[in-house]
């Protein structure tokens, strides 16, 4: 293996990527959403929309229908919280913890499905597949400037999300109380997980469609997984405690082996000088 060869595929990738408005303008849209105004939105709001006086009766009223939905950990780790607290434990801490998982889903994904559909648009494929690189190369290299980047942008989503939380609901919390113990394992081994999901998947797509566009449309859809999260978090169904987050994580990295095997399988260069 060449690792120079290999980083240099890489950073070309990126290069390439960032290059591309159409993708990366909704991409700095959605984070700024799901880790600004979403938990600004969840702290200040009832303060801001509620009538005068009837602040924490409000936020009363939101804790008793969400009250059966809060998991019995949080209450443990967070004792003798009163309502406005409660309300902002539940809201940002457990409501909004599957949410931030779209980025590295989003953020691989956009990369994943330039590598080489994007190749083919800028009519640069051929000459890529000429390389002395090998195969094996080539995919490792776009894995790289897939995964790694959406990492570390989704690690720096979630530092800002916990500045904004602490920040916004200081005056309740009268702490730093954020981030709780089960946030560590969903950033730390299902947003990883999660990144290499999309990356596989929008790796093997882009390499047998046409258009950058057609490759997104596709690779959009692995959101429904991460909607699926927030619905069974929100509705109760799923409460992401640690135990439960490392066997999500596990499931999803069994899933990316799948893929990660079948990409490799499938990826060769006869396959995509046809399409090139």
């Amino acid at each position: 293996m060449n690792w120079r060869s290999v980083m240099t595929l890489a950073r070309k990738d990126l290069r390439e990527v960032r290059q591309n408005k159409v993708a990366w303008i909704p991409a700095a849209v959605v984070p700024m959403v799901i880790v600004v105004l979403l938990p600004l939105a969840c702290i200040l709001g009832p303060t801001l929309f509620s009538a005068s006086g009837s602040t924490v009766r409000g936020i009363s009223t939101v804790n008793t229908i969400t009250h059966t939905l809060v998991p019995h950990s949080m209450a443990q780790e967070l004792p003798g919280l009163s309502d406005a607290q409660r309300w902002i434990v539940f809201s940002t801490g457990f409501i909004s913890a599957p949410m931030l998982l779209l980025l590295p889903l989003m953020f691989s994904s956009i990369a994943g499905a330039d590598s080489f559909v994007g190749e083919r648009e800028r009519k640069t494929l051929e000459a890529l597949l000429y390389t002395p690189a090998t195969d094996a190369e080539l995919f490792l290299g776009k894995v790289i400037a897939s995964v790694v980047p959406a990492l570390l942008l989704t690690w720096l989503g979630f530092f800002i999300y916990a500045v904004v939380v602490n920040v916004a609901g200081w005056n309740t919390m009268k702490s730093v109380w954020f981030p709780t113990t089960n946030w560590w394992p969903l950033m730390l081994w299902v947003a990883p997980a999660i990144a290499t999901l999309g990356m596989s998947a929008s790796v093997l797509i882009s390499s047998r469609v046409s258009t950058f566009m057609e490759a997104q449309q596709l690779t959009g859809s692995l959101v429904i997984i991460v909607l699926g999260l927030i619905i069974a978090q929100a509705t109760g169904v799923l409460s992401l405690n640690v135990p439960v987050t490392l066997l999500v994580g596990l499931g999803f990295w069994a899933v990316d082996a799948v893929l990660v095997w079948l990409s490799v399988k499938l990826f060769s260069r006869g396959a995509t000088k046809t399409l090139a």
